[in-house]
């Protein structure tokens, strides 16, 4: 029996058009581009995350700086628990520019000064992970005496980072309401190493010198 090729295309090309069809139902469609909306000074960049509670603060936030006019607004929450401790907080719609302020006034220099050594951070960090008592400390952190502990152990003290427990003398905690300020320290810097959760438009403006490359720098991070 001699092949009707005709009649094959024809009847492949219907069951293309079918499977075709079908995938379209199955797959997801792209979508138009949103277009760029912009609030005030601030530009709406869209979807950076999947949960749309989470979007939507990132929504308000984008309003609420555009409409204010601030540089930024920054909203953040957490919750830390160790030790038998727990600490919550919230804060929603922080400015930008009052944070700078923190700069400018010294506050800053003041905060990283009183922490910003290898003992005080390895302090903080084993009294964050369980209230202790000046000998466990020289055990745990590896000092020869207690002198040492203490001689690290004063600035935490004197910044209101650290402080005796009420419920047994002798013992050292981390002030509950300072356990924010120093996850949330840790998180900033996490962001300076890894900048994965970041997008925006920081291009260089028309006829400014452009920086130099960061492999022709001679410095190290």
């Amino acid at each position: 029996m001699e092949r009707n090729y005709g009649v094959e295309i024809d009847e492949l090309k219907k069951e293309l058009a079918e499977i075709r069809e079908m995938l379209q139902m199955v797959l997801p469609q792209p979508q138009p581009e949103e277009e760029h909306q912009m609030v005030g000074h601030i530009e709406k960049v869209g979807k950076m995350h999947p949960d749309p509670a989470i979007q939507s603060i990132m929504d308000r936030l984008e309003t609420t700086c555009g409409q204010s006019g601030d540089t930024g607004r920054i909203t953040y929450l957490g919750v830390f628990s160790s030790g038998n401790r727990q600490s919550n907080w919230i804060r929603n719609g922080v400015s930008a520019d009052q944070l700078l302020e923190l700069i400018s006034n010294h506050t800053a220099e003041k905060v990283l000064a009183c922490i910003g050594s290898s003992d005080r951070l390895n302090l903080l960090l084993t009294i964050l992970k369980q209230p202790m008592t000046v000998a466990q400390l020289v055990e745990n952190c590896g000092y020869s005496s207690t002198g040492q502990v203490y001689h690290h152990l004063k600035p935490l003290l004197a910044a209101d980072l650290v402080a005796e427990d009420k419920k047994e003398r002798g013992r050292y905690v981390i002030q509950y309401h300072r356990v924010q300020g120093i996850l949330m320290l840790l998180a900033g810097i996490s962001d300076m190493v890894d900048p994965e959760y970041t997008r925006g438009n920081w291009e260089e403006e028309p006829g400014k010198d452009s920086p130099t490359p960061p492999a022709e720098r001679s410095e190290t991070v």
